[in-house]
């Protein structure tokens, strides 16, 4: 463990080995840092807050302030961040609340410059958030979604996984598992081929999942006709079960599909 005489420690924290902390960092007692993770200059990390092992942590991030949320009371919540985590310079991720208890971010993320996590999100493995992407409350990304710059996102999204957000978005409502999504109101652009054949999906997985998405946004059924459709004749595989899943479960409604004006 490599700590500079110019941070800040407390007694009670518990620092992996081979964590090392660069000067005018402060890191207070209820932490948790696991080993091999660096801490760069003037860091604040907060009570409640647990990050795994060989994370990159930049300077000025602000990691396990309290929730910027009126109904929080003091209660005692948690900021969890995985293993091999990048955050990059002033990112904030708050602390939970009593709704959720912690707000939580997977192992392999990146969160570039800027990006405000708010309280309760969870962020599941390998999700990429380029610079200033805010994220409200209550937030849930399923694994390898990526968010374009300066993204916001409404409380209570849930972005499916393996979907593509451009970016300057304005995400209102939930977002599908394996799309992309664009334009103001956004809306489904398509599926996102070229992420789904770097992460080694097959060429007749990404046919099944085109297939699908042709029923549910090009050939102008309602999302009930798409479901009974989708259900009746698209093979039966992981994918259909997750995007089936998905539209069954979304609290919020579907992001529309795209129309020429």
């Amino acid at each position: 463990m490599i700590v500079n005489d110019n941070a800040f420690i407390h007694p009670a924290a518990k620092l992996g080995s081979d964590v090392k902390v660069d000067p005018f960092s402060t890191i207070a007692g209820d932490v948790e840092i696991g080993e091999g993770t660096w801490i760069g200059s003037h860091v604040t990390i907060m009570d409640g807050v647990k990050i795994g092992r060989n994370c990159n942590i930049f300077p000025g991030a602000v990691l396990g302030a309290i929730p910027q949320d009126l109904k929080y009371s003091g209660e005692d919540t948690r900021l969890i961040i995985g293993d091999n985590v990048t955050i990059r310079e002033y990112c904030t991720l708050n602390k939970g609340t009593e709704a959720g208890g912690s707000t939580t971010i997977g192992d392999n993320c990146l969160l570039m410059a800027y990006v405000h996590i708010a309280h309760d999100c969870i962020l599941d493995n390998n999700c990429v958030l380029a610079n200033c992407v805010n994220l409200a409350g209550h937030i849930h990304l399923e694994p390898f979604v990526q968010l374009g710059g300066l993204t916001a996102v409404h409380q209570f999204v849930k972005i499916g996984a393996h979907s593509f957000v451009g970016g300057g978005s304005l995400v209102r409502k939930d977002v599908p598992p394996y799309i992309k999504a664009a334009r103001e109101p956004l809306a489904f652009s398509g599926v996102n081929t070229i992420g789904l054949r770097r992460r080694g999906f097959s060429s007749e997985a990404v046919h099944e999942i085109e297939d699908i998405y042709r029923t549910l946004y090009v050939k102008g059924n309602n999302v009930r006709q798409a479901v009974e459709q989708i259900s009746a004749h698209a093979p039966d595989s992981e994918y259909k079960k997750a995007i089936l899943d998905f539209i069954e479960n979304s609290e919020r409604g579907l992001i529309r599909g795209y129309k020429n004006r």
